[in-house]
């Protein structure tokens, strides 16, 4: 297995991404992006990399925030996101700047890319799918689902979401919203919404019910099996 640290730029920004491939498959592969909850580019996301690796992707985990730049407590993590929850015209350009790295390297078929997120990141997925970007799928886990206010009018990326449904942070009326909104635009979507579950399902470090953060064993490996299934249907 290869693993590289990738340094790639946004106007003055260092970013510094997560590269992962199998080094036992021959020429260039289908890619998985991987977009970082608001805790920043961090091991959580590395380890999804390497697993999909396994399965013959090149995984790319993105980094939105700059080199090195993390956060330690809700507080921090918090803080770094806010910039581009304020702004999404500002987050869609780090994101795109990360596709354009990563469909650079030799490694990856630019022909045939998804993206996919958690948290934080599932929102970014979903924005680069909003911006008819030239992905094939867009993948969220219990992402964050207010519309960026500029979606195409015609989106080409398959969707896949799995929320929740008892997520505070994304409640019943935000999921029948982006629905409609990837409805509007003629979007082949789908949605999993798992009963009796909160908002972190897939970190088996959440454990904080009180506050929605709840990792849930069942919604982690039903969540993974609808990935696997996924891009194996739109990166063939």
């Amino acid at each position: 297995m290869r693993e590289q640290h990738i340094e790639y730029h946004d106007g003055e920004a260092v970013l510094e991404g997560f590269l992962c491939y199998d080094e036992s498959v021959p020429g260039p592969r289908p890619a998985v992006l991987i977009c970082h909850s608001s805790a920043g580019r961090d091991e959580f996301v590395e380890r999804k990399a390497r697993r999909l690796a396994w399965q013959g992707y090149a995984c790319f985990a993105l980094d939105n925030y700059g080199k090195g730049k993390r956060g330690s407590n809700p507080a921090e993590s918090s803080a770094l996101m806010a910039p581009f929850m304020k702004d999404r015209r500002m987050l869609l350009k780090r994101l795109q700047a990360g596709l354009q790295a990563a469909i650079a390297l030799p490694i990856i078929d630019a022909r045939r890319v998804a993206v996919m997120g958690f948290c934080f990141g599932g929102l970014c997925a979903l924005d680069l799918a909003r911006a008819n970007s030239d992905i094939r799928g867009a993948v969220s886990f219990h992402g964050l689902l207010k519309s960026s206010g500029f979606t195409e009018p015609k989106v080409r990326a398959k969707v896949l979401i799995m929320h929740g449904y008892d997520d505070p942070l994304a409640p019943p009326d935000d999921l029948l919203a982006v629905a409609k909104e990837f409805t509007d635009v003629g979007v082949d979507w789908q949605v999993h919404a798992y009963g009796h579950t909160v908002h972190a399902f897939t970190n088996p470090m959440a454990h904080n019910r009180a506050s929605g953060l709840q990792y849930d064993e069942a919604a982690d490996r039903r969540s993974w099996h609808a990935l696997e299934e996924f891009l194996a249907e739109v990166l063939k």
